[in-house]
C-alpha cells in the first residue's frame, strides 16, 4: 500500500490536524502517538467520517479526498473495513447476523464466510448472543465483520485497548493471521509499542496533530522486553 496525504488540515475546537506532506509504503502501517495526538482523527478522515478543510488523501491509485478538485468519496464508496474503539456490535443480533451485516453477496465478495470464521476460530460462537461473549470473542467478531465487507483497506482504531494483558496476547496471533492470510492493507492505530512492533511494517509517529516522522518500528522502539521508546522518538523528521 502507498498511503499519501498532502496539505491536510482539519480543525476541531482548539485541536488542529495538520499534515502537509506524507508518503509511506507498507502492508500494515502503524499510527502511533500519545492520547490526543490525532491518531483517531486521521483515521476518521481516511474513512470519510470527517471532511478536512483542505487536503488530499490517496491509497495506491484511489483518491479518497481532494478538496481542491472537489473529490470526496462517501464512506460506503471507499471500500474500507473499519474497526472502531467501541466495537459497535449489535446487541439484539446473533453473532452470525453481526458477522453478515453489510456482507457483500457471494458473487461480489472476495473473502468466503467459511474461510473468515475458520481463520478467526469463531464457528462455535455463531449462534450465540453477543451479550454472552467475552471481550476477546467480541473482538474477533468485529474483525470478522470488517473482513466480510471485502474491504480494499482495513482501519483498526486501537482494537486491543480495552483488553487486559492476557487477552491482548491471545488476540495478537489472530491479527497476524489476518495480515498474512488475507493480505489486506491496514492502518493500525495504537499507543502500544509492543503491538506496533509485532504487526506493522512502518510507523507514522504523531504528536499534537502533526506527523513527526515515519520509520520502521524497530528504528523507533528499543527491542527489549519493555519495548521502551528510543531517545528522540518525538524529534520532528521524516
Amino acid at each position: 500500500m502507498n498511503f499519501v496525504v498532502q496539505n491536510l488540515q482539519l480543525a476541531q475546537g482548539a485541536f488542529r490536524l495538520e499534515i502537509p506532506d506524507l508518503s509511506i509504503q507498507g502492508n500494515v502501517i502503524g499510527i502511533f502517538g500519545e492520547s490526543g495526538a490525532g491518531k483517531t482523527t486521521l483515521l476518521e478522515v481516511v474513512a470519510g467520517l470527517r471532511r478536512p478543510a483542505s487536503g488530499q488523501i490517496r491509497v495506491d491509485d484511489l483518491c479518497l479526498t481532494d478538496r481542491a478538485k472537489g473529490t470526496f468519496l462517501l464512506p460506503e464508496q471507499r471500500g474500507i473495513g473499519y474497526v472502531p474503539q467501541d466495537l459497535a456490535l449489535f446487541p439484539h443480533l446473533s453473532v452470525r447476523k453481526n458477522l453478515t451485516y453489510g456482507q457483500k453477496s457471494a458473487a461480489a465478495s472476495r473473502l468466503g464466510f467459511s474461510h473468515v470464521i475458520e481463520v478467526l476460530n469463531i464457528e462455535p460462537l455463531l449462534d450465540r448472543a453477543v451479550s454472552d461473549l467475552s471481550g476477546g470473542q467480541k473482538q474477533r467478531i468485529v474483525f470478522g465483520r470488517a473482513l466480510l465487507s471485502s474491504p480494499r483497506l482495513l482501519l483498526m482504531d486501537e482494537p486491543l485497548a480495552s483488553l487486559d494483558h492476557e487477552l491482548k496476547i491471545s488476540i495478537i496471533p489472530y491479527l497476524k493471521r489476518i495480515r498474512d492470510e488475507f493480505k489486506i492493507p491496514m492502518l493500525y492505530v495504537s499507543h502500544s509499542p509492543d503491538e506496533v512492533v509485532e504487526l506493522c511494517d512502518q510507523v507514522i509517529v504523531m504528536r499534537e496533530g502533526k506527523c513527526l516522522r515515519t520509520d520502521p518500528p524497530r528504528e523507533i522502539f528499543e527491542t527489549s522486553t519493555s519495548m521502551a521508546l528510543k531517545p528522540g522518538i518525538y524529534d520532528s523528521r521524516k
